[in-house]
């Protein structure tokens, strides 16, 4: 069966899951989870996302975030690609590192975000990766300890959370401690990673009920949330504009064409200020707006792979005209 589209706007929570290929570790010492985590604050810094929880596990990472100024996969890729590249290079191997594509699923805020924080940052400890509470306060591997305040994170978004359990901040801190607290005993939670139908309708009990009467529900693997709820995403889905299609050589002709250079001159290397400008319209429409990845551009702009994301970045001043540009497609 051939895999959905993935579901993602601006403003979106996702709860997001990457997981090594064949069950191996992805994380094998705290270089690696500082190189990923740091990683992490550079999307949220930039805005291209918002962080409420993560955990890192051995073999796996959960995150919990929320679409900001870029498209989730737009995210993801530079995330994971990113720390695959620097993985192999530190370990000395070659080929995949993560199982398949990442996991997201789209989360109804109400009444599954804090929920989520907990579920998410309780993993280390029921995965015994630490032993108690106690030191999951201190771990510098997930928001828990950020939401605490014992290791400070900048660009996690913690006082959203914090302000849902207290109108000071001390108070809101041993409220949310003690929520945490109480989730121990949950264990494992279906309702929360289970199946599709399972998350959609809250859990086995809903199932059950549905399966004693003859009520209609509505279920999507890819959303957490109730069946109004699903379905309301699914005819948002449905009824979105499709993504811009168009090929490198089109893009590179139209850019030129506005900017009036000749498209032959950009791999020659030259910096006057058109050709900059040119390289900066084609490589924030191919990666930003279009959604591929940025390396393969580099022989067509005639410049080195590590100068794309600066071109991107001045491609960002003049964003409303490449996508004017681009919906011509």
């Amino acid at each position: 069966m051939p895999r959905q589209a993935r579901l993602d706007a601006p403003d979106t929570l996702h709860h997001v899951m990457v997981r090594g290929l064949e069950r191996r570790a992805i994380f094998r010492d705290d270089t690696d989870r500082a190189d990923f985590v740091a990683r992490l604050a550079q999307l949220a810094e930039s805005g291209a996302l918002t962080v409420y929880a993560w955990a890192l596990l051995p073999n796996h990472a959960h995150l919990l975030i929320r679409t900001g100024t870029r498209p989730l996969p737009r995210s993801m890729r530079s995330l994971l690609t990113g720390y695959a590249g620097a993985f192999n290079r530190w370990h000395k191997r070659v080929g995949h590192l993560f199982q398949n594509r990442y996991k997201s699923i789209v989360v109804e805020e109400e009444p599954y975000l804090l929920e989520l924080v907990r579920y998410l940052h309780l993993n280390p400890l029921r995965a015994k990766v630490v032993p108690d509470l106690r030191t999951l306060d201190r771990s510098p591997w997930t928001g828990h300890s950020a939401l605490l305040g014992t290791v400070p994170r900048p660009w996690q978004a913690t006082q959203p959370i914090l302000a849902q359990f207290g109108p000071t901040q001390r108070r809101a801190i041993q409220a949310y401690r003690t929520f945490v607290h109480d989730g121990i005993p949950l264990g494992r939670r279906p309702e929360l990673q289970g199946g599709g139908l399972i998350r959609s309708l809250g859990g086995w009990n809903a199932v059950q009920q549905l399966r004693r009467g003859r009520e209609a529900y509505a279920g999507d693997a890819r959303i957490l949330g109730r069946a109004e709820f699903v379905e309301t995403l699914q005819r948002e889905a449905a009824a979105a504009p499709p993504s811009p299609r168009m090929a490198l050589e089109t893009l590179v002709a139209r850019v030129c064409q506005h900017v009036g250079v000749a498209p032959g001159a950009l791999a020659g290397g030259g910096r006057t200020p058109a050709l900059t400008r040119a390289r900066a319209g084609i490589a924030y429409g191919w990666v930003e707006v279009l959604g591929h990845p940025g390396r393969p551009l580099a022989s067509t702009l005639g410049v080195h792979p590590s100068a794309i994301p600066k071109a991107v970045r001045r491609g960002v001043a003049d964003a409303a005209t490449w996508r004017a540009l681009l919906e011509k497609c």
